[in-house]
């Protein structure tokens, strides 16, 4: 996401109309803005230097004292101001995942938010679809605000719900490749040390939790809800393969289809636009000319801390180098294999 920055509280200008709404809401929001003055929030702007999104978060323990019920006697992490500018390129999802990486970073329990429901009806909505749930009350002088609660360690048997987790038990895992311009336009917490970052844009299909892949590999059509992909970056113009071919993310299986699925061609487009690293014009070609026919849809859970190359997925994973890394089911073996040499944060992975 362009723009987008660690800052504290006292380098943020408060005097923004970005704040405007929040003073009215919460009378205390000045005072509290300026008593936060060493502490750090995460802050998009625009091109012009004006402020388009802001988010804080803070960490407790215990079941505190100002809700009803009280809150669960566990580790949690409070998202405590949460405001974005919709401009329709799914801000909303990007500044979730954040939450979540942040949050699985400081080993917490759980996430909270407190919300005045009517008024913020876009917030219920997205939060609730990630498998946040009303947990309490808390009653302020600025009203009465309702309390979701998104445990951390509870399954809800739901692909959203339970995202970020990534299930490993009974479910298939494949390797699928990717082009490095469209990984890079696809999945900016992947992007490479060696890569541009002027190429993320807060564009749609960056920004959202949810991707679609549209490909020629029928053996994509194997895969179902549920089931695990690791993408796979293909090699680019700084060296070969085996050292420039790497493992960057996991995702998880929302559906796979075809493209006679659609109705038409405009419904073709309208469901994809925001989801694929395809243009408007672009999907009405591949529509028309009927080439690239099978469609994944699925999210996008963790971005990989260490990012194995070629030569390590075939020599310490056991892949075979003689294989077409287009579409390729990997073991439990080779699957567990890749979550070591990649360091992932376990407590993402569900076995």
């Amino acid at each position: 996401m362009d723009n987008l920055s660690v800052q504290k509280f006292c380098d943020v200008n408060l005097d923004d109309p970005f704040f405007d709404s929040l003073k009215s809401g919460y009378i205390e929001f000045s005072d509290w803005f300026k008593r936060k003055s060493d502490e750090q929030a995460l802050v998009l702007y625009s091109d012009a230097r004006q402020i388009e999104g802001f988010l804080y978060c803070k960490f407790e323990s215990g079941p505190g004292d100002d809700t009803v019920p009280l809150l669960p006697d566990t580790k949690h992490m409070k998202v405590g101001t949460f405001k974005f500018n919709p401009m329709g390129t799914r801000r909303g999802d990007r500044y979730l995942k954040k939450i979540f990486d942040y949050a699985f970073k400081k080993d917490v329990n759980d996430i909270y938010v407190t919300v005045f429901g009517k008024q913020h009806e876009y917030l219920v909505e997205l939060f609730s679809k990630y498998g946040f749930e009303y947990y309490a009350n808390k009653t302020t002088s600025n009203g009465v605000e309702h309390v979701l609660l998104r445990c951390l360690n509870k399954s809800q048997g739901d692909v959203n719900k339970d995202y970020p987790l990534v299930h490993t038990t009974g479910n298939r895992k494949f390797l699928l490749a990717i082009k490095p311009f469209y990984h890079t336009k696809l999945f900016p917490d992947s992007i490479l040390n060696t890569e541009s970052t002027n190429i993320v844009r807060d564009i749609s299909h960056s920004n959202s939790i949810h991707k679609i892949y549209i490909c020629s590999m029928k053996q994509v059509m194997e895969m179902q809800r549920g089931d695990i992909i690791v993408m796979y970056r293909m090699k680019d113009s700084n060296g070969p393969a085996e050292y420039t071919a790497v493992a960057t993310s996991l995702c998880v299986v929302e559906k796979v289809h075809t493209l006679d699925q659609y109705r038409n061609e405009d419904e073709f487009v309208r469901e994809c636009v925001k989801f694929s690293v395809f243009d408007e014009m672009e999907l009405r070609c591949i529509y028309r000319e009927k080439k690239y026919t099978y469609i994944i849809n699925f999210t996008y859970n963790v971005a990989l801390p260490k990012r194995p190359i070629r030569q390590k997925l075939a020599d310490e994973v056991g892949l075979l180098r003689e294989d077409r890394w287009g579409c390729l089911e990997l073991s439990d073996t080779q699957f567990n294999k890749i979550l070591t040499i990649s360091d992932v944060n376990k407590k993402f992975i569900k076995f």
